[in-house]
C-alpha cells in the first residue's frame, strides 16, 4: 500500500458547501457530516477541491461509472480504497473497534436519530474521527462487477446502525448514484516525497 494522507473529520457539511457552491456556513450544521451524497458526487467534489487547492485531480469521471478512471499518479483529492479504509480505520489496533462504541460512535442507540457533529467522540490511535458511525463513507472500489456491476463499496456504518453494524470490518455496497442520510465520504491524498 502507498503511503496516503487521510482527513481527520469526514466531509463537513461546511467545507462541501464551500467547495461546491462558495458559500460559507456559521451555524452548528456546518460541523455536521455531509450527507445525501453520491459516489458520483463525492468524486466531484474531490476534483473540485483539488482545483481550487491547486492540485491535480485524480479522477477522469465517464457516464458508465464503471470506466471512470482513477489517476493514482495525481496529488489531488481522492475516496480512500477500501483496503485503505480498513488500514485507517484500524489505526494500528487489531479488534473490530479500538474502543467501546459508546465513546467512539455515534449509532441507533446514542444518535438521537440523526448524523452528529465530527469530532465529538474519541478519535482512533491515529487520530481519526468518526470511523466507526455516525455516517457510512464511501470507498472508490467497485464491489463485486461479476455480481454488481457498478456497485460501489462503502464502510464503518452510521447513526441509523446497531451496534454490531458499526465496526472497522463492516462494509456494504450500493449503486453510484445512490444518495441517503446516513451516508457521506472521507477523503484521502498521496503523500509526496
Amino acid at each position: 500500500m502507498e503511503p496516503f494522507y487521510v482527513m481527520k473529520y469526514p466531509v463537513t457539511q461546511c467545507l462541501y458547501r464551500f467547495a461546491m457552491f462558495g458559500e460559507v456556513m456559521e451555524s452548528i450544521m456546518s460541523n455536521l457530516p455531509v450527507t445525501e451524497v453520491s459516489w458520483l458526487d463525492s468524486l466531484v467534489f474531490c476534483n473540485t477541491l483539488s482545483r481550487i487547492l491547486g492540485r491535480v485531480e485524480c479522477y477522469t469521471i465517464s457516464n458508465e461509472t464503471e470506466n471512470t478512471i482513477y489517476d493514482k499518479t495525481a496529488n489531488g483529492f481522492r475516496l480512500l480504497t477500501d483496503a485503505e479504509w480498513q488500514y485507517a480505520c484500524k489505526g494500528g489496533t487489531k479488534g473490530y473497534r479500538y474502543e467501546r462504541i459508546e465513546q467512539i460512535a455515534w449509532y441507533k442507540e446514542n444518535s438521537n436519530g440523526s448524523a452528529q457533529p465530527v469530532g465529538e467522540l474519541l478519535p482512533n490511535p491515529w487520530g481519526l474521527y468518526d470511523m466507526v458511525g455516525n455516517v457510512w463513507e464511501w470507498c472508490w472500489d467497485l464491489y463485486d462487477t461479476e455480481r454488481y456491476r457498478d456497485y460501489r463499496v462503502f464502510r464503518g456504518g452510521s447513526w441509523a446502525e446497531v451496534e454490531n453494524n458499526c465496526g472497522s470490518t463492516i462494509r456494504r455496497k450500493s449503486m453510484p448514484t445512490f444518495k441517503i442520510d446516513d451516508l457521506g465520504f472521507r477523503i484521502a491524498c498521496r503523500k509526496q516525497f
